[in-house]
């Protein structure tokens, strides 16, 4: 199959998955020509500078993926089957069922390309001329020393992420509520923290009924008894402040442990627990980087409402990822840099051509 070929079969199954928003051939496409240079440049040489030049796919990839967010994982393979590379997929080793219902919808072509375990022979280790690995920083540290030297080593490593409302008019807090809710807030593009221009007190009350509608309408997913304890936790933290400091409040789903929501009047970062624990602040109009100081280098994304050129500037100078309208952190375009870089250029290796047109 063809580059073109190999994106109508892959968009094909991508529609299926709502988590993985807009998928078209053209998406696809478009990628690997702003990457490489040219949507053909995988199927032979094309014009490149004065010359010509043709990518050919690293293969085999190795793909280590984590279970908290499988469009993470379906992006990443789909990457590796745009490129036309054999794909060794490892699992959590609870599985993860997306992967085998997204392989169940392609051609067979493009099935027998991928290759999925919940272990990690030791054969892949050596045959892998790259690796695409998600997880923490000690999983990367620990991948990354299996690597042999010289293969291309591709790290997705935890990130964080913000909501900044410079004006909180109707519609904001909804948007909120949904970047917070979707993947029960464990993706990298998921906020941790809302940070609000004007009235952040108020605001985090408009919020916390936009979490209860979103939770009404969409369940969240269920939650571990480990991660019950640390919810239950940093809500009897919460509560016990907010008894004697106005400066506090908490809100909190009545009977579940669907969402909560914490005002507090301290611009410092916070890092939540996760499972839609939201943390609502007053933005920190003269020193934004000092109070995101614990997350400079590793923000995801920043979600800004309005989505306007004078509020992505207020952000911009702290080196996110990605600035996008609050709403729509959770689906980035094909084309985005990821953590900062492209996501297919690092997948290939280059032939150049001179011709001779003497």
């Amino acid at each position: 199959m063809n580059t073109a070929s190999r994106a109508e079969a892959l968009a094909r199954a991508a529609s299926h998955f709502p988590i993985l928003g807009p998928c078209s051939a053209d998406d696809l496409l478009d990628v690997v020509r702003l990457e490489l240079g040219h949507a053909e440049i995988l199927d032979g040489f094309r014009p490149y500078g004065a010359n010509f030049a043709r990518a050919y796919c690293l293969s085999p990839l190795l793909h280590i993926v984590s279970g908290n967010t499988p469009h993470a994982a379906l992006q990443s393979l789909i990457r590796g089957l745009l490129l036309g590379a054999e794909n060794r997929i490892k699992l959590p080793s609870e599985g993860l069922p997306e992967v085998g219902e997204f392989l169940s919808l392609l051609p067979a072509g493009l099935r027998e390309c991928v290759t999925v375990s919940t272990t990690l022979p030791d054969e892949w280790q050596r045959e892998a001329a790259a690796w695409v690995v998600f997880g923490s920083d000690e999983t990367i540290a620990h991948f990354r020393s299996q690597a042999r030297p010289g293969v291309r080593f591709e790290p997705h490593g935890h990130l964080f992420s913000f909501g900044l409302v410079a004006s909180p008019t109707p519609g904001a807090a909804d948007a909120a509520a949904r970047d917070i809710s979707l993947f029960n807030q464990k993706g990298c593009l998921s906020p941790h923290d809302i940070y609000v221009r004007g009235d952040a007190a108020a605001f985090a009350a408009e919020l916390a009924g936009a979490m209860a509608d979103f939770a009404a309408a969409e369940r969240p997913l269920p939650v571990t008894v480990a991660e019950a304890a640390e919810i239950h936790n940093v809500r009897a933290n919460y509560r016990f402040r907010s008894a004697s400091d106005t400066r506090v409040k908490l809100y909190e789903s009545e009977g579940s442990l669907d969402w909560t929501v914490i005002y507090e009047n301290d611009p410092w970062f916070a890092s939540s627990c996760l499972n839609r624990v939201v943390y609502v602040k007053p933005w920190p109009e003269s020193d934004a980087a000092t109070a995101l100081g614990p997350v400079l280098g590793w923000l995801g994304a920043v979600g800004i409402w309005p989505a306007l050129p004078e509020v992505a500037e207020l952000v911009a100078p702290l080196a996110p990822s990605r600035i996008c309208p609050l709403g729509r952190m959770q689906l980035p375009p094909w084309s985005w840099h990821q953590e900062g870089r492209q996501n297919l250029a690092g997948l290939v290796r280059w032939v150049d051509f001179e011709a001779d047109i003497g």
